[in-house]
Order: C-alpha cells, then structure tokens, then sequence
C-alpha cells in the first residue's frame, strides 16, 4: 500500500525507477552522456609528445593542476579533447549573471520576458562560453601545450584550439541535454562525474601511504578521514536546513461554497544557492593561477602565489575563498527568491504571515529572514571548504591533492539534489496511478 502523504520509500523509488518508462528514459539518457562524456576524455589531442608532457606534469604538479584536472574529469593529464570540461560554460554563467544584476536589458529579459526571456539569455550564456572555450584553448594551446608538440607553430595552435573547443562545446551541449531529457543539473552531474572518477587514484595513494608504517601517517589518514566524515554529515543537514514561516490564507467565498482559512508554510532554505556558490567560487580562484601558468606574467604569479593553498600566504586564500563563497550565496539567493514579488504574489493570493502587514512589510520581513539564513549558511559553507585544507597542511597528508572540501561538496550537494528530483519523478508517477485508478 501507498499513502500519499509519505515520501517515497527507497524500494518504491527503484521500483519506479525500473518500471516507470518516463524516469527509466531519463535515466538511461543521463548514464549515457555521462558515459559518452567520459570516454571523450580519453580520446586524445594530436600532434603532442605525451611522453614528454607526462614528465613535466609530474616535475611541476600542483595544486592547480590537481584541482584543474579533478574538474575535467582527468582530461588535463591525458590532454584529451574533453580537457577543458564544463569549466567556459561555468565560467560564461558567472559572467552573465553578474551582468544580469548589472544590465537593465538582460534583467528585463530574465524578469519580465518569461520563457523566451530565459531562452535568450541561455543562448547568450552559450556565445560567451563559446567566446571563452576559444580564449582558454589558444591560451592552453600556445603557452603550455606549444613547448611538447612535435611540429610547434601556428597551425598546431590552430588545430589544438579547434579541438578543446569543439570538446568543450559538446559538454556544454551535453550537460543541456542532460537537464532538459534526464535527471538533475546537467552542469553539476558532469563535474560529479569527473571528481568520482579521480577517487580511485586519490584512495590508493593514501592506503598506499598509510601502509608506510609510520605512526604520523596513519595517524594523519585517520584524521584526515574522520573530519571528511564530519563534513559529509554536516553538509547534509545545511543542505536539507529549511526555516518555514508560517503563512494564513483568509477565508473566501467562490460561488456556493466558503473556504475555511488554511495555514501552511513558507519554506526558506538555508542554503539557496545550493553546491553553486561553491562551483563558481573555485572557479574564480582558478583564474588567476590558470592565466599565470599560461602567460607567466610576473603580476600574475606574485597573484597566483598568494592564492595558493599550499603557498606561503594559506590564510590569504581561506579568506578569498570564504569572501567569494559568502558573496555567490547572497548573489543566487538574491536571484532564486526575491521578497518583493513573493510579497506580492502573498497579497494577490489572500495570504499573510501572521503579526506582519502586507506589501512591504512582508517584503521587508522575508528579506531580513533570507539575508540571516544565506549568511549562517554562506559562513557554514566557507568552514567546510577551508576546514579540511588546514587538516591536511598539519597533518600532511598529500594524497587528495586538488579534491579537498569542494569537491567534497559538490558530490554531496548533487547527490542530494540528483535524488530529490527523482523522488518528484517518482511522487508523480504515484499520483498518475492514483487518477488513473
């Protein structure tokens, strides 16, 4: 029996999982481009001597290459055509955004214009990341990958961009695709994806560190894991943290009959933008360093230093990292809830929150709520991420170089989001076989 009222149940979710026909073609679509998405990483850049470029990569491995690497599914250190990822889109969707608040024209779009509004703004979104694959695979093509070709000059400079960016725009494609026919954010899932498939290699080289013998070492990996195990908890409930304000509709009249007042809620999320504060907050830390190890500007490194975890300035990044974090979760709460439409939309509709006037007012009150929720979860957010970096520094435990506390995040966060979407799959499908019975 199923009651209406409960969420899904695990062994309902997998039995609408593989009895459904809509949820099991979406999912077979997801796994699919994911696959797909994988093997291109794999499906080499021509003309390069990777014999060569393996050598330097393990000369100068870093942070940056790490964390670069992690996010392109591994494609950085196997140069295949899928090098670049999902990285320009992202980075075209901080760019656009940023110039949504700032532009009148594209707030009016996003506001005002409904659907095709947001249509236009996606293919906006899609020229810039376009226009940034180009800028990032010239750069990547000319500066770092020019000194391993076998036959350096403008044509292989042609041919590589030319490659990274067609990779990069079928990811970018297939992320879409992913969102409109499959489950979850198509965005979020590829770079799930890529952060999944370095932890093989990531947890072998801390058993294999572990098994040195030293008390220090195991010691450190314990540690190391047990505050890795405190996050994931802690995560989970700052993603599921929701404060909800009471709302009352007033009794009416329709025809004949009268309704008496319902109370419902308000449900305020503590962390509205969700695992997208941390995405782009990282991404805005990649740029400086991923500009300096292409043009080897002297400003550009002095930067790049600064802003490295394992540098000689640590807490310079903790707070930059904290600051954007702090910043990208005030920015998407902005754009996913705004008080005074929800004042609004509360008015038009005969509902009130009790004690608080309508129209501004209300508008005032959400927004006072909203602003201390982002903040507790903005400032939650920024100690996950900058926690277990410290814990590695002292415990120096190298192995998950470049998949600390963000990507940490992201899996947790998409998984979380991945699995809400598909129990709305499946309570819709309960309530399709409810009508229909």
């Amino acid at each position: 029996m199923i009651s209406r009222d409960k969420a899904p149940t695990a062994q309902e979710t997998f039995m609408q999982m593989a009895q459904a026909a809509g949820l099991r073609r979406r999912l077979l679509v997801t796994i699919g481009i994911l696959i797909l998405a994988r093997l291109g990483v794999f499906l080499p850049v021509p003309g390069i001597n990777r014999a060569l470029f393996a050598q330097a990569s393990q000369a100068g491995n870093n942070a940056l290459f790490g964390f670069l690497d992690i996010f392109s599914g591994g494609g950085l250190s196997t140069l295949g055509v899928f090098a670049l990822g999902i990285l320009p889109y992202i980075n075209a969707s901080i760019i656009i955004q940023l110039l949504t608040a700032a532009i009148p024209a594209l707030e009016n779009l996003q506001k005002n214009e409904g659907e095709a509004g947001r249509r236009k703004i996606s293919q906006i979104t899609r020229y810039v990341a376009l226009g940034w694959a180009i800028l990032q695979s010239i750069f990547i093509a000319a500066f770092w990958l020019q000194p391993y070709a076998f036959n350096p000059g403008p044509v292989f400079v042609a041919e590589t961009a030319i490659a990274l960016t067609a990779g990069s725009m079928f990811i970018m494609w297939a992320s879409e695709l992913i969102t409109e026919r499959g489950v979850g954010n198509g965005a979020s899932l590829l770079i799930f994806v890529n952060i999944v498939a370095s932890l093989p290699r990531a947890l072998g080289d801390t058993i294999a560190f572990a098994q040195t013998g030293s008390r220090e070492a195991v010691g450190g990996v314990v540690v190391l894991l047990l505050v890795f195990l405190a996050m994931i908890v802690g995560i989970v409930f700052v993603q599921e943290g929701t404060r909800r304000i009471p709302i009352i509709s007033a009794r009416r009249q329709v025809g004949r009959r009268f309704f008496q007042e319902q109370r419902s809620y308000l449900p305020l999320r503590l962390n509205q933008g969700g695992v997208m504060p941390i995405i782009f907050a990282s991404a805005v830390l990649i740029l400086p360093a991923s500009l300096a190890s292409f043009t080897r500007n002297e400003f550009l490194l002095r930067i790049a230093n600064y802003l490295n975890p394992s540098g000689p300035t640590p807490w310079i990044y903790a707070l930059a990292y904290l600051v954007l974090i702090l910043f990208f979760s005030y920015f998407y709460a902005t754009l996913i809830v705004n008080p005074v439409d929800l004042a609004q939309n509360l008015k038009k509709m005969g509902a009130t929150i009790p004690g608080i006037r309508p129209g501004r007012a209300t508008s005032e009150y959400v927004e006072r709520v909203l602003n201390r929720l982002t903040f507790l979860g903005a400032i939650f957010l920024g100690l996950v991420a900058i926690i277990p970096t410290a814990v590695e520094s002292a415990t120096q435990v190298r192995t998950f170089q470049g998949l600390g506390a963000t990507s940490l995040l992201i899996l947790v966060g998409v998984a979380i989001d991945t699995a809400k979407q598909i129990q709305t799959y499946v309570i819709s499908q309960r309530y399709e076989g409810m009508v229909k019975q």
